[in-house]
This record gives C-alpha cells, sequence and structure tokens, in this order.
C-alpha cells in the first residue's frame, strides 16, 4: 500500500497501456506519424486522449472547445465520443500540421463535427464572447502556449457554463514548475495558474500526475 501516487517507470508505464489503453488504429497511425515530427513533444500522451474522451461522455458535454490543436490527436478523441449533434471548436495558428489533423479527422467521418480556425487564440476566444458565447461551452482543454495560461483560465470561465470543465495539459511541466527564480516565461506563467487555482474560490480542482500534468477546473 502507498499513501501518494506510484512512479511509473517503463516497465509499469507500459503495464498501464497494455491493460487499459483502446487506441483506434487509426489514432496509433496518427500519433505515430506525429511522433516524426520535430514538435513531437506538443502531442498529448495516448491515455491522456483517452482520459479527455471520457470525461466528454462522463459530463454529457456537447460544446467543446480546444486550444491548442497541433496534428489534432485529442480533438480526434473528444470528437469521437461526443453524442449525435455535439460539436468542437479548435483554435490553433497556421502550420503543417493542420492539413495532418483535418486529413485524419475526415478518414475517421468526424470533420463535421470539428471547426478549426487558424487565429492567435486569444483573439478567437474574444471573438467567441463577442458573439455571446459567454456561458456555453461544456468543456474547454487547453493546451497551447503556456505563457498565456494565466489568460486562458479568465476566458475559459467567461466561455463555460457553471459546471463546465477547463483542463490544462503540462500543468507539472516535466518538473521546471519547481524552479526558483524561473527565466523561462512559459514556466512562470505554469507556477503563477498552480498557485491561483489552489485558492479559487471560483472552481472545484484537482491537478493529477497524468502525462506531464492534467490539471481540472470545474467552473462552481
Amino acid at each position: 500500500m502507498t499513501a501518494r501516487t506510484l512512479k511509473l517507470d517503463d516497465a509499469l508505464y507500459g503495464y498501464l497501456l497494455d491493460v487499459s489503453l483502446r487506441e483506434t488504429p487509426l489514432l496509433k497511425r496518427l500519433r505515430d506519424e506525429t511522433q516524426a515530427l520535430p514538435m513531437a513533444r506538443w502531442q498529448v500522451a495516448p491515455e491522456q486522449g483517452q482520459f479527455l474522451a471520457l470525461l466528454v461522455k462522463l459530463t454529457g458535454a456537447r460544446r467543446l472547445l480546444e486550444v491548442g490543436t497541433f496534428t489534432g490527436y485529442s480533438a480526434l478523441c473528444m470528437a469521437s465520443a461526443l453524442p449525435e449533434g455535439g460539436s468542437l471548436l479548435c483554435c490553433d495558428i497556421p502550420g503543417d500540421y493542420n492539413a495532418t489533423a483535418l486529413r485524419y479527422w475526415r478518414e475517421a467521418g468526424l470533420a463535421e463535427r470539428i471547426e478549426l480556425r487558424l487565429a492567435p487564440a486569444l483573439e478567437t476566444l474574444a471573438q467567441l464572447e463577442q458573439q455571446g458565447q459567454g456561458g456555453k461551452f461544456d468543456l474547454i482543454f487547453i493546451d497551447a502556449d503556456k505563457a498565456n495560461y494565466p489568460a486562458y483560465l479568465e476566458t475559459a470561465l467567461r466561455l463555460l457554463r457553471t459546471g463546465g470543465l477547463a483542463i490544462f495539459d503540462n500543468t507539472l511541466w516535466s518538473g521546471r514548475v519547481l524552479e526558483v527564480n524561473a527565466q523561462s516565461a512559459d514556466t512562470r506563467a505554469i507556477q503563477a495558474l498552480n498557485r491561483a487555482l489552489k485558492d479559487d474560490a471560483r472552481v472545484d480542482l484537482s491537478l493529477l500526475p497524468l502525462g506531464d500534468g492534467l490539471t481540472l477546473c470545474r467552473k462552481v
């Protein structure tokens, strides 16, 4: 027995995947293709994708928003879990990887559920607010430029319905959150987000040691 989270070595992590991962061949192919890219580290872990899909089903979410999409793995996981009539709006900036995401969404037969908007995410989110979309989203997954994480939190809380879920990736930041006098703006922003969320009465909170750290914030 243990009173703290286990440290996963390669063998135990392999076991975790072996007994629980239900990755489809299409998702596996997308993950393998992404791993060949220079920015492969941007992709979520497969068990994170599966967990996001489960959260969509558990919460009954119908309107999803993703900030930071890359090659579309997490979007594909979440869109596949949506009920009929559900939708996912993805925010990213232009890049060669956009075509990869679109190609796999089409192959999965889910392209009609997903809209990809290519612009700085804060601009897209501001437009959504201006269009009266405040309080309209059920779940928001944030995995983009870390320096804007505190700003994404404030926007997410305005766009989410009461009881909606905001999810932040990379909140353990490969241990760099422990740095004193961090030089990186990304690291400082994640540190600031984590500290602020601890006492933020606007959300129910859980930081999970899943992937590179996954923080769940339920809007009260």
